[in-house]
């Protein structure tokens, strides 16, 4: 079975990549769907500038990070184990700090891989209002590359390398020819997982700069959430016994990686170094404190970054009895069922585009009096 044809909707039909002929054919440009032109239409109500100050002011809120934490204590997993024991409190900062800069990098390569894969879709998908939403999405995806990377060189300079499962598992999605590993990969698993993850660092975080930052994010993440929502609703109930299992059973592959890629202490081996700390023990360490019964606890969580991401999953169709056992173990996929198709962070998100109407306003005011004068 050829993996570039698991689709059924003719709107994400494709063409190979180096086929460009095919793109100026004179019969296609007026053979173009519809269905995501609100989504395109609603582009200008959630616009944001991060280099901009009228949006996020990178030099305001300045933070001494050997005295403050940007997140609290609990979000790092390292400071609720025997690790807290071998650190005095200066060096406990600066493992949560390290540890939130961790995060915040892994979310910025994500971000890139969101930005590649948006940019590579415009090369092959057909359908010029499928490829006009993909375009749109690159350049939303282009201003988080731009934000994440202002907020991290002013509290750290740098970000982190990729860790090696989340780096593995984005070049799989950005260089796959399989259209529903891009969208089922990052526009609902990718995209989920970060809503989730935003979720919970906008209401958690002590630093009201990357609260902002996150603010904005959120109400250009929703939109991107809806073109996977999309794709699934029009493919899921076509595939075949075959195609359904073939695309089940990678999806609950990929949550498995992301899952345990939570607790993976060998990605940070760079970070215990410099407190003298042996990545091993600090797996075990890890290991023991973080039992199954906390992961299940965790994720009774609306805003649980992996809840949010089995969520998508089962309302898209894609979880059946086959794989249900995998997401089974870590949350009650009834109380799942009976939920609402609301993403986390809908709220939050809602709230940022009734914001940034007010200021694009201003800005379209100002500008009006600029060129009248």
């Amino acid at each position: 079975m050829s993996e570039r044809h698991i689709t059924y909707d003719p709107i994400y039909n494709t063409v190979d990549r180096d086929n460009f002929d095919s793109l100026i054919e004179v019969d296609r440009y007026a053979d173009r769907t519809d269905v995501f032109d609100s989504i395109i239409a609603s582009t200008v109500d959630h616009f944001w500038d991060p280099t901009d100050v009228r949006y996020i002011d990178f030099n305001s809120n300045p933070m001494d990070l050997t005295q403050e934490m940007i997140m609290p204590r609990d979000f790092c997993i390292e400071l609720n184990t025997a690790v807290a024991d071998k650190l005095d409190e200066g060096q406990q900062i600066r493992l949560a700090n390290q540890n939130t800069r961790f995060v915040l990098s892994s979310i910025l390569h994500g971000e890139q891989g969101a930005l590649s894969l948006s940019a590579s879709l415009t090369q092959i998908l057909r359908d010029p209002g499928a490829m006009e939403y993909a375009a749109n999405q690159t350049r939303e995806e282009a201003r988080h590359v731009t934000g994440f990377t202002n907020y991290i060189s002013t509290r750290w300079g740098t970000p982190l390398q990729s860790g090696a499962t989340i780096r593995n598992l984005l070049n799989e999605i950005v260089k796959s020819p399989a259209v529903y590993k891009k969208l089922v990969g990052m526009q609902m698993l990718i995209e989920g997982l970060a809503m989730g993850a935003f979720a919970t660092i906008q209401r958690e975080t002590n630093d009201p700069m990357l609260r902002r930052l996150i603010h904005f994010t959120m109400s250009d993440e929703a939109f991107h959430h809806k073109f996977g929502k999309i794709w699934a609703d029009k493919t899921i109930p076509q595939l075949n016994e075959e195609e359904h299992e073939h695309v089940e059973l990678w999806a609950a592959e990929a949550f498995q990686v992301l899952l345990f890629n939570l607790v993976n202490a060998e990605q940070k081996q760079d970070i215990y170094k410099e407190f003298n700390l042996d990545w091993v023990w600090v797996r075990d360490a890890i290991l023991e404190n973080f039992s199954n019964e906390d992961r299940r606890k965790q994720m009774t969580q609306n805003t649980n970054i992996f809840r949010v991401l089995i969520k998508t999953l089962l309302k898209a169709g894609i979880i059946t009895e086959r794989t249900r056992h995998v997401y089974q173990a870590w949350v009650d996929m009834d109380e799942l069922a009976g939920e609402d198709d609301e993403v986390a962070g809908a709220d939050v998100a809602a709230a940022a585009m009734e914001e940034l109407k007010s200021i694009n306003s201003s800005r379209q005011k100002m500008g009006a009096r600029f060129r009248a004068n």
